[in-house]
């Protein structure tokens, strides 16, 4: 199958949840994505996370998240790569290997407001195009900040995608079953039952 336009959506996913997923399908339709790909970080470098889950049951989650999907893929290739997950060294590897593909970036407000701290970013910006999933109803013209750190460049090719409000983090969604919380309907029923069953983050 010839993939035209291709999503590359990452995280640690730690858990995956419906926010990524929502996130992910919202972009494909609204952008006419082929195929999504999400890629499982192995060492993010903007996060510090202490108990961020063996990368085995992070791929595992994601893959059973993704199944239902046909034009959703999860992709180990930072998780072979190991060290840490440079997204410009993941999308030079997507570019060369898709070189006919529109590549696509898919990103929340979190990291686009640190993303002028990310390696090499005016190589990314060249790389992809970028789609920034953001709240209904935000403004992005009022961040000041943030406009006059990226170069005109960027703003540019970006694109805004306001996608129903969902207050669900893998953070959350940890704490919870730590502290044995309910997380039915947070994530997919597969992942939920996986976490359960094999006792993730589960304290002691």
């Amino acid at each position: 199958m010839s993939i035209a336009s291709l999503g590359i959506i990452g995280g640690t996913f730690n858990p995956i949840h419906y926010g990524h997923l929502i996130a992910a399908e919202c972009a494909r339709v609204e952008f006419n994505l082929d195929q999504v790909l999400f890629v499982p970080a192995h060492t993010p470098p903007h996060k510090e996370e202490s108990d961020i889950l063996d990368q085995a049951e992070r791929y595992r989650m994601v893959e059973m998240a993704v199944l239902s999907n046909p034009a959703f893929r999860v992709s180990d290739l930072e998780l072979k790569r190991a060290g840490v997950s440079y997204t410009v060294d993941t999308l030079e590897y997507f570019c060369r290997h898709y070189p006919s593909s529109e590549i696509f970036f898919i990103m929340g407000l979190d990291s686009l407001f640190i993303l002028d701290t990310w390696k090499d970013v005016e190589r990314l910006i060249q790389l992809c195009r970028f789609i920034i999933v953001t709240r209904p109803g935000y403004n992005i013209k009022e961040e000041v900040g943030i406009r006059k750190r990226l170069p005109a460049e960027f703003w540019s090719q970006a694109n805004f995608l306001a996608i129903p409000g969902l207050d669900i983090s893998s953070s959350d969604i940890r704490m919870r079953v730590a502290q044995g919380k309910p997380i039915r309907y947070m994530l997919p029923e597969t992942v939920e039952n996986y976490i359960r069953q094999n006792n993730i983050y589960r304290e002691g």
